[in-house]
């Protein structure tokens, strides 16, 4: 796929980056990280699972919903690499045939490593809203919380922030209820 916003030689970069890096481009900036410590993988894994169960694969949830590991995401002139990410599969009822997305997912989820907190929080937050991303979560496994975000009139509204073992039910996937505690391992 060409990109045709983004300059020829960024676009190379990203694709010369070694295979144990993480690339994404965000207003035309390369950023590059190494792949995830095995706490924030955990999490990530523990959310996938919980999630995915009941609305992906519709385990004793609704279904109707893809929820996949770190999708690539090519839209408008971002790539981005959510850790995780979810779109009613109304919205998309299958999946696209090349390796990465062009469809803006409905819910996206990052999970805070030490070097990826600021990125997440303050450029990738910010372009997931003007992208019209519905629903995002931010966890963080080293201080045990989750904040919850619905996207209204283009801004970010909080709709919770829990910590610990505290049971959540909240949007998108409010049909069921887990423990954080879970998520920690």
């Amino acid at each position: 796929m060409s990109l045709p916003v983004l300059k020829d030689t960024l676009y190379d970069d990203f694709m010369a980056l070694p295979e144990h890096h993480i690339g994404e481009i965000i207003h035309n900036v390369l950023y590059s990280q190494p792949r995830p410590a095995p706490k924030h993988t955990r999490t990530s894994s523990a959310l996938g699972y919980i999630v995915g169960g009941p609305f992906d694969g519709g385990i004793n949830g609704p279904g109707g919903w893809w929820i996949l590991d770190e999708p690539e995401l090519h839209i408008e002139n971002h790539i981005l690499v959510p850790d995780l990410a979810g779109w009613k599969r109304e919205r998309m009822p299958k999946l696209p045939k090349t390796v990465w997305f062009e469809c803006i997912p409905d819910w996206v989820c990052e999970i805070f490593s030490p070097s990826t907190v600021k990125k997440d929080r303050m450029v990738k937050m910010p372009v997931y809203a003007e992208l019209g991303v519905k629903y995002l979560w931010l966890i963080d496994p080293e201080l045990k919380t989750l904040e919850v975000y619905q996207l209204e009139n283009q801004r970010w509204s909080l709709m919770a922030s829990l910590s610990e073992e505290e049971k959540i039910s909240a949007v998108p996937f409010d049909a069921i209820e887990f423990s954080l505690g879970n998520l920690w391992g």
